[in-house]
């Protein structure tokens, strides 16, 4: 086994009362709960999100060797205020360790209140100092996207430290056009991600931070890559608007990497042609439904790989991005 995925996320089997607007879950059996935010069922979740076991014989199956666990988006708690998001993060992050000691294949990544930029860095260091290897954050937090002022401090943060950093979108628009058929998810994600993906070229934040971040957006990197070409033309046209960038978007191409949940082998394509093999990971997004399943699916049905290529997708682009010596 070789493959290492960066993308999965866990639920605890329970914690303590959170506070007021926090979620709750509900035991519905051995194998069964449902997370619920403020008393409104929110997302059915099973065995395989708490139970090490069940974890590890399902990346068994698929040939995993090491799985990067990272919270559910939907525990940031990023509309509470600075201490009560400190506790939510604690209470989840010191849960996520104890099912990660299970194994040293479960390479456990935090939480932080990113909307308080001192208690996000004490958070950090705290989870680094516990066993944490690194990071999830969301993709904005209310208005404020990846080029705030405040959420770049944390970055360069997590640059000094050394810990990698995976960024999932959450709270995606609502409306009824958005409401029906999961389109929240199935658009809004993609585009929460190309947005974010965007803010940080042109809002200058890859130009104030070090090229020693190690940051990887989930899905893909959304629609960035299909659009780069887009955002490189109206850059160049309406440069008095658009150029805000220290160099040109294409430039920033191998500042951040992005994992392989894309499904399709010409999606796959279009990642590599665009943002270079080096710069995509296998992610399964395990173990929610709209993940891919066996891990690495799309990369095994993917010919046009050289062999190299596959290599460096399935293995050798995460122990770097984790700071790993090696792969397992």
């Amino acid at each position: 086994m070789s493959t290492i995925d960066i993308h999965s996320h866990s639920v605890p089997r329970g914690w303590p009362d959170l506070g007021e607007g926090q979620p709750t879950l509900r035991v519905d059996s051995e194998r069964e709960a449902m997370i619920l935010l403020r008393g409104q069922e929110f997302r059915r979740v099973s065995a395989e999100c708490w139970d090490a076991d069940v974890r590890l014989a399902d990346m068994d199956a698929d040939g995993v060797a090491a799985q990067v666990v990272s919270p559910t988006p939907v525990f940031f708690a990023y509309d509470a205020d600075g201490d009560q998001a400190s506790r939510v993060a604690k209470v989840f992050n010191d849960l996520a360790l104890e099912l990660c000691d299970a194994s040293e294949r479960l390479i456990p990544f935090c939480q932080v209140p990113l909307q308080d930029t001192d208690a996000a860095c004490r958070e950090l260091e705290r989870a680094a100092a516990s066993g944490h290897k690194g990071v999830e954050i969301g993709n904005h937090v209310g208005d404020r996207d990846l080029d705030d002022d405040g959420i770049v401090t944390f970055l360069q943060h997590a640059a000094t430290l050394n810990m990698p950093v995976f960024v999932h979108p959450w709270d995606m628009p609502a409306g009824p056009r958005l409401d029906r058929w999961m389109a929240r998810w199935l658009t809004g994600m993609p585009a929460e991600t190309h947005l974010s993906i965007i803010a940080m070229i042109l809002g200058g934040a890859f130009d104030r931070l070090p090229e020693s971040l190690r940051i990887c957006f989930a899905h893909g990197g959304g629609s960035f890559a299909f659009w780069l070409g887009r955002l490189e033309n109206a850059w160049r046209g309406r440069n008095d608007i658009i150029g805000t960038s220290a160099q040109p978007p294409s430039t920033y191409v191998g500042r951040f990497s992005v994992d392989s949940v894309v499904f399709e082998p010409a999606a796959l394509r279009t990642l590599v042609e665009t943002l270079g093999a080096s710069s995509v990971m296998v992610g399964s997004d395990y173990p929610y439904p709209l993940g891919e399943r066996p891990v690495g699916d799309v990369v095994a049905r993917s010919n046009f790989l050289t062999a190299a290529e596959r290599e460096a997708i399935l293995t050798t682009n995460a122990t770097r991005f984790l700071g790993m010596s090696s792969s397992l």
